[in-house]
């Protein structure tokens, strides 16, 4: 891991008012390194993590893209009940989810125009909403 991957993982996690453990750094420079934005399953960011050398468990890559999502610092991307994703970019964007690959890409937002919602139920409010357009081959 370059100086700047480290940096740029600590600031992340200083950002999150999370404790840059070894661990959190290992993942967070994975993630965050290159100044990059990603889209990352638990398992992906797993095996990127063994590729890079560092000793981590699946569990722990599960419980720290948590936390990460817990601090604000990523949110994760439900494609149907079995499938999540992470995404390291925090602003409101529609994805594109590409059945063939199973992966989810950034779509553009400036072509998705929502012109109303269903009000909710008494005493609750929107919190977000989620926009995945799944995608397959002709």
């Amino acid at each position: 891991m370059t100086v700047s991957t480290h940096e740029r993982g600590r600031e992340w996690l200083t950002k999150g008012g999370l404790r840059p453990t070894k661990q959190r750094l290992s993942l967070a420079g994975l993630l965050v390194g290159d100044g990059e934005n990603r889209h990352v399953t638990a398992e992906g960011l797993h095996t990127a993590a063994q590729t890079a050398g560092e000793s981590v468990s699946l569990a722990t890559v599960y419980n720290t893209l948590r936390a990460f999502c817990q601090a604000g610092l990523m949110h994760e991307v439900t494609v149907d009940g079995t499938r999540s994703y992470f995404d390291t970019r925090m602003d409101d964007h529609p994805h594109f989810f590409w059945e063939e690959e199973n992966r989810i890409s950034d779509a553009p937002a400036g072509e998705l125009h929502i012109t109303s919602v269903p009000t909710p139920p008494a005493g609750y409010e929107v919190a977000a909403i989620d926009v995945v357009v799944r995608l397959r081959k002709l």
